[in-house]
């Protein structure tokens, strides 16, 4: 076996999984599917509160009425999400769009399909994680450059320093306390805020300050 695969398999194998259906034939096939590749199963009925702890993968109902319909959405849910559709009908659908799951199977459900389905879905869940972490970062560098420029600001009009040199006075004292400039231009700009509300104003430093 190639050794994608086996790791794949070997993956797989690892994988706890809660599924959310009423007993049944259509379980039975889904549940029998799921221990033949290997996964460690989960049976949930009556439909939970909230989503199953515990678990890299559940398996849950969506149905045309009752509240088990779009219950739960991937976007808040650790783990992922396949949905289980009764029928292909536009109420159906709409539920399993605001479900945003990963994968979905419709009944009646059968063996084949299964593996490929679970497989697709945990690698949609991965790339959705990857593509967040992504999104994080990037929202995080935005915050930490909008928090140093208004930082050189309050340097630059309250203690006499250019951009640069407000910038390096920023970089030397990260360096010097072993923290990133975001940090001493949120401890900077908490400092003069605090003044400002002390009534104190702002104090400029002497020359020698300036390095």
């Amino acid at each position: 076996m190639d050794h994608s695969l086996r790791r794949l398999y070997e993956d797989l194998r690892s994988v706890a999984v809660a599924v959310v259906y009423p007993p049944g034939e259509d379980r039975d096939v889904l549940v029998e599917q799921l221990k033949r590749i290997g996964c460690r199963i989960h049976l949930h009925w009556p439909f939970p509160d909230g989503p199953p702890a515990g678990v890299d993968v559940i398996f849950f109902q969506v149905s045309q009425c009752g509240r088990n319909s779009a219950a739960w959405s991937a976007s808040e849910v650790e783990a992922t999400l396949i949905a289980l559709s009764e029928y292909e009908t536009p109420t159906t659908l709409k539920q399993l769009l605001k479900t945003n799951a990963h994968g979905v199977l419709t009944r009646p459900f059968r063996s084949a399909g299964v593996l490929s389905t679970l497989v697709l879905a945990r690698s949609a869940k991965q790339f959705q994680g990857r593509q967040q972490s992504k999104i994080n970062k990037l929202e995080s560098t935005i915050k930490a450059r909008r928090v140093i420029e208004k930082a050189i600001r309050v340097l630059m009009d309250h203690q006499g320093l250019d951009e640069r040199a407000a910038y390096e006075h920023m970089r030397t004292r990260a360096t010097g306390l072993r923290v990133s400039v975001a940090e001493v231009a949120a401890m900077i700009i908490e400092a003069s805020e605090a003044m400002e509300k002390l009534g104190l104003g702002a104090l400029r430093p002497g020359p020698s300050q300036h390095n």
